[in-house]
């Protein structure tokens, strides 16, 4: 007998990101033996103290149907970061802030003229492709900004760029509107906590609707601006004529001082990553943002599974700096390895103090990788696949970090119904290498380079080793060649029409491979070369195909419903027919599938 849930309303589970099938039985009042054998149902072979995800642990328990809701329990993502509790010496620092909104709108634009310089041309076609920091002065203050990349691909990107900041302006095109990635920025901000001001952009266009866009923000997505009685500052700007960019810097100054913003200078420097790449002659070469603390040459570094000696300390704009405090972005050299994007950076003592913690680091990174068993992906790709799916193998390679994260991402999130499986063969920051040639031609895989050169050499080999190599500067065009390279191994769907219908009237001749009869059409119509099913007491008989039709004794293309004909039915082994026998006419075609 199947164990029950104990009678109740449903019944609400709280379940973190993952969970052995032994406290999932206890919390389901299940055997383990049954929740095992549902398992196992899937395709899955589990032990007691196996784990598996939430999205698994939901998809099982609905194919249980049981009572129950899992809810996913809130749980820190990432290294664990331990806050800073500010001393009674905490001094007043720069706001950081991010500026974000859908792509187009000009955000790049807006920061090129708060900046006074000329940068978007220089990014692929106008949109940034990864985070750049700046700093800018006003009244004597200065203010961080952080420059997000604007394509959907890059949420992933965003959201660490959102949880970095103090404020986050939000760029709308006036003659534009509220748009998806608009929405998208307005909740990463509240999920960060961060104070918001709208800059309503391209102001100079006769188009230009700022009315509207306040209209959407306020009725749609809860945005009231001052001037209504509401909280949000919205200014009306021109990243072209620069109308009201001193006024957008003084809005975000204000809401510093409302905020009180802080961060202890005596301690040691702490903060976040924000950019890692490599450079010939350099090595790697680190973007980092300070939070707390004072960051100076000759420091030993630890951030997650990476350290280094602080060898070179630059500002955002190159220039050699002694020291940086809280609020600062910087770019350092030094680095043994690279570290990844948002992780915490920390000084330590001695450079064997610096080995130590990422040694620990990295143990803590396998066993929390090596904690989950069983993921969604996996459980979902059993469910679906009917037949096995095809493979798709790719290296991506990309020139910083936080843009490798992003591509990688983006590409797993493309739903290829269960019928083709990515695989991420091999990954990496740098121009593409020998290596990665080599491991492509091993693996039959597709190098996708994002931001990177080919050299020559390289070249030579990926044509002789026959390895495609696809270099891309804009990562949508890199998802829409994934996307149509998944497409084109996807086996095409079968589709049936129905065309007509016949009831069998008599039977002239019973051949082999042959059958010579006539009947009178019920529906639709007939035409030679159609497939027919031969149906016999709602059962189906047989497949046959029509090679003639004729009507008062002459070949004819097509008979209609109501006409009486004769038939020439194809059939794969003798078939005897009878009186009162269905026929059911449909067309077949093989239709390319594609992808969502």
């Amino acid at each position: 007998m199947a164990d029950t849930i104990a009678d109740s309303p449903e019944k609400i589970i709280q379940v973190a990101g993952s969970i052995t099938v032994g406290e999932l039985a206890e919390l389901l009042n299940l055997s383990v033996t049954t929740l095992i054998g549902e398992l196992f149902k899937n395709g899955i072979i589990a032990t007691i103290n196996q784990k598996i995800d939430f999205e698994t642990a939901t998809i099982i328990v609905e194919e249980l149907g049981l009572d129950v809701t899992l809810e996913k329990k809130e749980v820190a993502t990432g290294p664990v970061r331990e806050e800073h509790k500010l001393s009674d010496k905490a001094v007043e620092r720069p706001p950081i802030v991010a500026v974000m909104g859908h792509v187009d709108h000009g955000k790049t634009s807006l920061l090129d003229a708060i900046l006074e310089t000329k940068t978007v041309e220089g990014e692929a076609g106008g949109i940034t492709q990864h985070i750049s920091a700046y700093q800018v002065t006003k009244n004597n203050r200065k203010i961080t900004l952080l420059d997000t990349p604007g394509h959907e691909a890059f949420a992933a990107l965003r959201q660490h760029g959102a949880t970095l900041t103090d404020v986050v302006i939000i760029v709308v095109a006036a003659d534009d509107g509220v748009k998806p990635q608009t929405v998208e920025a307005i909740r990463f901000a509240r999920e960060a906590n961060a104070k918001i001001v709208v800059a309503i952009n391209k102001m100079d266009k006769e188009t230009a609707n700022p009315q509207l866009v306040k209209t959407q923000l306020a009725t749609e997505h809860g945005l009231n601006p001052e001037e209504w009685g509401g909280d949000t500052i919205m200014v009306e700007v021109s990243a072209k004529t620069g109308q009201n960019l001193d006024k957008l810097l003084e809005s975000v100054l204000l809401i510093a001082d409302l905020e009180e913003l802080k961060a202890d200078e005596h301690v040691p420097a702490e903060g976040l990553v924000i950019e890692a790449h490599t450079e010939t002659g350099r090595g790697s070469v680190v973007g980092l943002l300070v939070e707390h603390g004072k960051l100076h040459p000759g420091q030993y570094l630890v951030a997650g599974t990476s350290y280094g000696k602080v060898r070179t300390l630059l500002d955002f704009a190159g220039k050699a700096i002694k020291e940086a405090g809280p609020s600062t972005p910087v770019t350092v050299t030094g680095f043994k390895d690279l570290p990844q994007f948002g992780d915490q950076f920390n000084i330590v003592k001695s450079e064997k103090e610096a080995r130590q913690a990422t040694v620990a680091n990295r143990l803590e990174r396998e066993r929390e990788a090596a904690e989950t068993n069983v993921t969604s992906a996996d459980i979902l790709k059993l469910m679906s696949q009917k037949q096995e799916a095809a493979d798709f193998n790719v290296i991506v390679k990309a020139d910083v970090q936080g843009s490798l994260t992003s591509v990688i991402d983006s590409l797993r999130l493309i739903d290829t119904q269960g019928a083709v499986s990515l695989r991420i063969v091999g990954s990496g920051v740098g121009n593409i290498s020998e290596n990665d040639v080599h491991l492509a031609a091993t693996e039959g895989t597709v190098i996708y380079g994002f931001n990177v050169e080919l050299p020559p050499a390289v070249k030579r080999q990926a044509a002789r080793d026959k390895v495609e190599v696809r270099l891309y500067k804009v990562i949508y065009e890199l998802l829409d060649n994934a996307k149509e390279s998944m497409e084109a191994l996807i086996a095409p769907e079968v589709v049936e029409t129905e065309v007509g219908a016949l009831t069998i009237k008599g039977i002239f001749r019973t051949l082999k491979d042959e059958v010579i009869c006539g009947g009178e059409v019920t529906s639709g119509k007939i035409t030679p070369g159609l497939t027919a099913r031969v149906i016999r007491g709602g059962e189906q008989l047989a497949e046959v195909e029509v090679t003639k039709v004729q009507r008062n004794q002459s070949e004819v293309k097509d008979v209609h419903e109501g006409d009486m004909c004769g038939l020439s039915l194809k059939t794969s082994k003798k078939l005897i027919l009878e009186i009162d026998d269905k026929l059911e006419f449909f067309s077949r075609e093989l239709v390319k599938r594609t992808l969502k």
